[in-house]
């Protein structure tokens, strides 16, 4: 029998359980309905008290996530490092733990008595429920480094209605971070609800001051688009590892400027986004269209997204140039354009979605036109500094 324990990521939690108390489904359902207020920012600088970092249409449902974000990392706190850590093999070959399964099923399970009548999508157990409002839960982001005792992993908790997402909590209890944002109202970090700093993408607008993050080589290497990833974190100052949610959590602090994966599933991404985008970034896939649906993911600044698609994205080539410049000008988004294939830019929005054959010719070319075009010199080199 499982016995869990509150280890909270934080001195300043917006709740704290001791033995004995409610249920989380319980309390859940308490925090459903409490009065929706907004409180006024402090003195402190960059720290604003109490639901100040909520808006108006989704407090209850920022508050909820926020409670929900609060029993899962009682969970995963508990079982992380354990030695009796079970651990199998789902069928498209990557892990579930214990802990996933029981984070996932508490949530669901609170959310069954807190919002009833709303749907909910789980990593480990698919959807279930139906209407317009729908919870999309990853209990744990970075299951593999939970399992090795790496402490950058996360539960992520989205509330989308219809294909918006209007509220996201990031939650990484081990680095006793959290991160949230809600439609129209900005993204916000810090331990707890009762003190909260804005978040803000950073202003870098040239890929050779630019900082990139990602999780690992071997994914685009899987879709074919590894030399167009390596092309680009050489035009970037620096790129590093970070990995999961939590690349995308440093772009909207601003730490970092770009954030790409090849391939992520809506769980993975619909907290991150809202994140990004309310702290004045952008979110889209590799084919530019926006949002978490697009099956992989691109956040950057905003300032360098087009120049980053010209290198890695899969749209569908044009003849009118683009990828943030002329393709003929010598700018860094001139440059992202050449190489993106024979001159042709990229060419975002519905225009985009392009069949896996027509990713894999367009990939084919930017690499034909870079081999002629690069000095051999630089082919040495075999990946961006991780």
């Amino acid at each position: 029998m499982l016995h869990t324990k509150r280890v909270s990521p934080s001195e300043g939690s917006s709740r704290v359980r001791g033995p004995g108390k409610s249920r989380p489904d319980d309390r859940a359902a308490a925090a459903d309905s409490q009065p929706s207020s907004r409180a006024s920012a402090t003195a402190s600088t960059g720290v604003h008290r109490n639901l100040k970092a909520m808006p108006s249409d989704h407090t209850d449902d920022l508050r909820l996530a926020h409670v929900l974000a609060d029993d899962a990392d009682s969970l995963t706190m508990d079982r992380f490092k354990a030695l009796d850590l079970h651990v199998v093999t789902k069928p498209d070959l990557s892990p579930v733990t214990d802990a996933d399964e029981l984070v996932e099923d508490a949530l669901r399970r609170a959310l069954g008595r807190a919002r009833p009548r709303d749907a909910v999508l789980g990593e480990e157990h698919g959807e279930s429920g139906w209407g317009p409002r729908k919870w999309v839960i990853d209990p744990i982001d970075g299951t593999k480094n939970y399992i090795r005792g790496v402490p950058v992993w996360a539960t992520l908790i989205a509330l989308m209605i219809g294909d918006e997402v209007v509220a996201g909590v990031v939650s990484a209890p081990a680095l006793g971070r959290r991160w949230w944002a809600s439609r129209g109202d900005g993204a916000w970090t810090g331990r707890s609800l009762s003190s909260a700093s804005a978040c803000r993408v950073s202003d870098v607008a040239e890929l050779t001051d630019a900082y990139v993050s990602y999780s690992s080589l071997s994914g685009w290497d899987h879709h074919h688009l590894l030399e167009d990833f390596l092309a680009l974190g050489r035009s970037c100052w620096r790129s590093r590892a970070y990995g999961d949610f939590w690349s995308f959590m440093l772009v909207a602090e601003g730490a970092v400027d770009i954030a790409a994966e090849p391939s992520l599933q809506l769980h993975d991404m619909a907290a991150t986004s809202i994140v990004v985008e309310e702290a004045g970034g952008r979110f889209t896939g590799l084919n530019g269209r926006p949002g978490p649906a697009q099956g992989n993911a691109v956040a950057t600044n905003g300032r360098l997204h087009d120049q980053v698609l010209g290198f890695i994205g899969v749209g569908s080539p044009s003849s009118n140039g683009g990828g943030g410049g002329d393709a003929n000008d010598g700018s860094t988004g001139g440059r992202a354009a050449n190489s993106a294939g024979n001159g042709r830019g990229y060419r975002r929005g519905a225009e985009c979605g392009e069949s896996a054959g027509a990713v894999l010719d367009l990939a084919a070319r930017r690499r034909a036109t870079r081999r002629a075009t690069t000095p051999a010199s630089s082919d040495s080199e075999s990946e961006p500094d991780a």
